[in-house]
């Protein structure tokens, strides 16, 4: 992998920035422009998770949101949400090396916001599933490409802190669409979907102000018709962070996502919440992810904290241990409906870990394979967490899902295992040695 000729390209961010106001005009902008983008992510994303179960049993026909069948449809759902946001990443990714950031950008969040705002029509199960899926190839692609522009655009120094940002935007857009979703309580489920059509108007901004990296113009010059293919990935040095980053990301992902989308049904189905309204029910899952979603804004910077500290290997695996058993400690024996909902926090915080994942994954591939890189590991993490929102799904009794989400949290064990073998950046630990 040492021949691929981006490997030698100095990257076009200013390293010796030591202030925000020692930054160009072109960083603030691709600044600016992921932020926005991670932020409109965690809006489309999370806005099915809040209304999955009424809606679900409404389009099979009105069924009883405690019905199996109401669980095991929006699990399915849930799931090809999951692996379009998979493909979608690696397609993307690969674009994005192709024919520019700033290009795939633009196209991502036309993805995500056209799909999700088509979701309010879907008039059955699998018009939903169409939808979530399409939806899903603008936002995984979104992650890497926004991603990778940070990384070529801002100092290498700051690359905790920024993941830290940026992942805080998409804890902000869950926070925007729980806030929807408790404004619009009173309307029919479908509904909030309509909020995500909002991203669309940002593509107008970045398409005039958001210039390509000069890292990728330079390395794309250099690599003229030999660009490296995916198959690089799993050649030379390369081969060993690869297949290292895609088990972590699988084993964690499986977890995180089991957690993210099975806590809200377990608590719309808690026999302390099952007398309810159903705007109660919305009302009292909005709360509980906005609880999560500040503490996660916090844990992002703590996990920042840790990596200029720790290193990123040690942070990830100290976090992952600390998330398997803050849901040991929420999920190992039933607890009332007030002492459950404070201890979501904790899980927040330890939520973190990924936002490292934003600024660490990058950076350890080539320019011309960093987002087909990123988007590879990371998106073969969610295809496995597609298969685990099912799998655990099945261990979810009728109105308690509560064991789903405590098998769970045992991947994360290994994942922290495997975190300890990771590489730090390369052109980190050669900073450190000039």
């Amino acid at each position: 992998m040492s021949a691929l000729p981006n490997q030698a390209i100095a990257p076009a961010a200013s390293p010796e920035a030591e202030r925000l106001s020692d930054l160009s005009p072109q960083q603030w902008r691709s600044g600016i422009a992921a932020w926005l983008g991670w932020l409109f992510d965690g809006l489309d994303m999370h806005l099915y998770t809040l209304v999955a179960t009424p809606f679900v049993a409404e389009l099979l026909g009105g069924l009883d949101q405690r019905d199996a069948a109401v669980g095991r449809t929006g699990s399915i759902v849930q799931a090809g949400f999951l692996v379009g946001w998979a493909l979608g990443g690696g397609f993307f990714g690969r674009v994005g090396d192709r024919i520019g950031r700033t290009r795939a950008l633009n196209v991502t969040i036309l993805t995500y916001a056209l799909f999700t705002g088509l979701s309010f029509f879907a008039q059955t199960w699998w018009q939903l599933l169409v939808c979530r899926f399409l939806a899903a190839l603008g936002i995984g692609g979104e992650w890497a490409v926004g991603a990778a522009l940070i990384s070529e655009t801002w100092p290498r120094r700051w690359r905790p802190w920024m993941a830290a940002v940026l992942q805080s935007a998409v804890n902000v857009g869950v926070v925007l669409a729980m806030v929807a979703g408790f404004l619009l309580s009173g309307f029919p489920p479908r509904t909030v979907f309509l909020v995500g059509v909002l991203p669309a108007f940002l593509v107008v901004w970045i398409r005039r102000a958001v210039p390509e990296p000069e890292e990728w113009h330079a390395a794309r010059s250099a690599a003229a018709e030999s660009s490296p293919g995916v198959a690089d990935l799993f050649r030379g040095d390369v081969r060993r962070t690869t297949i290292l980053t895609t088990v972590v990301c699988s084993l964690s992902l499986t977890a995180h996502w089991a957690f993210l989308y099975w806590y809200l049904q377990h608590l719309r189905n808690h026999p302390d919440v099952g007398p309810w309204t159903d705007a109660e029910k919305t009302a009292f899952c909005s709360q509980a992810m906005i609880l999560v979603m500040v503490a996660s804004i916090f844990g992002n910077f703590l996990a920042a904290f840790f990596a200029r500290s720790l290193g990123y290997r040690r942070s990830i695996a100290f976090l992952f241990i600390a998330y398997f058993a803050a849901m040991l400690a929420a999920y190992a024996t039933p607890l009332p409906e007030a002492r459950l909902f404070w201890m979501l926090a904790p899980i927040g915080v330890c939520q973190g870990v990924f936002g490292l994942f934003t600024m660490y994954l990058p950076p350890l591939f080539p320019t011309l394979l960093r987002t087909t890189g990123a988007g590879f590991c990371y998106n073969i993490g969610r295809l496995a967490a597609a298969a685990g929102t099912i799998v655990f799904g099945l261990f979810s009794q009728v109105g308690d899902h509560r064991l789903a989400l405590l098998y769970a949290a045992w991947l994360f064990l290994p994942a922290a295992a495997v975190a300890w073998l990771l590489p730090e950046p390369p052109d980190e630990i050669a900073a450190h040695r000039r």
